[in-house]
This record gives C-alpha cells, sequence and structure tokens, in this order.
C-alpha cells in the first residue's frame, strides 16, 4: 500500500511534531480514512521530508510525529518556465503539468495575443490557485520541491527575470534555424544548469515580441515541425530538457 504523503507549509526541519490545519485535516481523516498512530510521509518543498505518523486528531487539525527524514534526491538542473496567459482554465492544467515534470519557477505574464481579462483583484487568487495546484503536484508525483508560482508580470518584467547565464530560449512555431535539439547537443550549453524558456499564448509571439526578446539575449527556437496547443507545449519542452540533462537523464539515475 502506497504511504500517504503530504505538504507542511511550515518548514519541518529539527522539528519533533508539527501541527497541520483544516486541509490535511480533512485530506487524512476523511478522504484517506486513516487514523491515530498510522504512518505518513510529510514534506515542506524545502528539500525535507520525513516518515511520520498521525498522533492525535481535533476538530480543526491533525498532530504529527516526525520520524526519520528521508534522503532527497539532488537537482541536476533548474528550469524557468515563462508562460504568456492562455484563454480560460488552461493555465491550470500548464501549471500542474510542469509542476509535475520538475520545474522550479512559472512566471506567468501578458503576451501581445493575451486574450485575458484579469483585474487586479483577480491577480492575488489567480496565483494563490496556481501555487496550491503546484503544491499538489509536488504530493502526488513525489517529488520534495514545490514549484514557485510568480506574481502576473508584464513581458518587460518577464524578460529582465532570466539570470545572465541561464540559455535563454523562446519558442517560436516561424524559427526554422535554430531546435531545442541544436541547443540541448550543442557545446555552447554543455554545461549549463540553469534553464529559462519562454512559450507563448494560442496565437503565438508578434515579430515585435521576438525582437525584443533578441535584444535581451533570448534566443529564438522550435519544437521542429510539429506545432503543439499551448497547453501541451511546455510540458513537451520541459519533458526534452528533463530527458536529456534532468530528473529522466542517464546521469541522474547514476
Amino acid at each position: 500500500m502506497t504511504i500517504p504523503r503530504i505538504y507542511s507549509p511550515e518548514a519541518l526541519k529539527n522539528k519533533t511534531t508539527c501541527e497541520q490545519g483544516l486541509d490535511n485535516l480533512k485530506y487524512l481523516k476523511q478522504v484517506m480514512r486513516l487514523k491515530q498512530g498510522d504512518r505518513i510521509n510529510i514534506f515542506d518543498g524545502y528539500g525535507c521530508e520525513f516518515e511520520a505518523s498521525i498522533k492525535s486528531f481535533s476538530t480543526k487539525t491533525v498532530l504529527i510525529e516526525m520520524g526519520n527524514l528521508i534522503p532527497a534526491s539532488d537537482k541536476e538542473i533548474k528550469i524557468t518556465l515563462a508562460q504568456a496567459l492562455p484563454k480560460a482554465k488552461k493555465m491550470n492544467t500548464i501549471v500542474k503539468s510542469a509542476a509535475e515534470l520538475g520545474a522550479d519557477v512559472i512566471i506567468p505574464f501578458v503576451a501581445t495575443r493575451s486574450v485575458v481579462n484579469i483585474t487586479e483583484e483577480k491577480i492575488s487568487s489567480k496565483t494563490s490557485r496556481w501555487q496550491k495546484i503546484a503544491q499538489e503536484a509536488a504530493r502526488s508525483s513525489h517529488s520534495s520541491h514545490i514549484t514557485e508560482v510568480a506574481k502576473i508580470s508584464s513581458f518587460t518584467e518577464m524578460l529582465s527575470s532570466a539570470a545572465e547565464d541561464a540559455p535563454k530560449l523562446i519558442f517560436w512555431e516561424e524559427e526554422s534555424q535554430k531546435t531545442i535539439k541544436d541547443i540541448l547537443a550543442g557545446k555552447e550549453f554543455a554545461a549549463a544548469k540553469d534553464f529559462f524558456i519562454v512559450v507563448g499564448p494560442e496565437g503565438g509571439f508578434s515579430k515585435e515580441e521576438i525582437e525584443k526578446t533578441k535584444e535581451a539575449g533570448f534566443i529564438s527556437v522550435s519544437l521542429g515541425r510539429q506545432i503543439l496547443k499551448v497547453e501541451t507545449a511546455a510540458a513537451a519542452i520541459i519533458s526534452i530538457i528533463q530527458y536529456e540533462r534532468g530528473i529522466f537523464s542517464k546521469k541522474s539515475q547514476e
């Protein structure tokens, strides 16, 4: 039987017990139907995960007794996904897939062709919702690290978020010279550990946006001949990078 796994919003290092709130109480007691003394695993998103057991339930909390530390696997690379806001609820799917595949940071941003109508009042609630999706993805995929979902940025703010030494890749369907395969197989970024990838909205990027990214040191690349839907593209790109350099690579399994 798979041991249930929960997320603690507080750091767990050096703790012998911890008290969890209503969400974890409902999950353990009502969804998983666990009882006092049952075993669980608990992680905090800071790289710490522990064997644990349920010490007691109350009306609003559950008390957890900490056990042995579970060694966390080291991450080979860091991936930041800058995703132009798509229509409707597609961002929920993008966040879930990217988090499950090991993206470290997701930066939602507004592109010229983003068809969205988000008021200032809704920005905070949207970001909180996406962060909860990332937390659930970490729990279900048995990751000890939680993807950080940044606040919604402008196109210019997004460009300035990339680290100077990171391969900065913007995916454009009209690019005909370079593919992601060329970048990963080339010598220029053979030792890269920090990837910054930019994916557009349903209508793609304008040529003006592509020019701005190139001026900022970004490289325009494609996935090849296949054109993917916006909710598929990010997952495909992250999977390719993780297969070559990250959690799915041969090196990470040695």
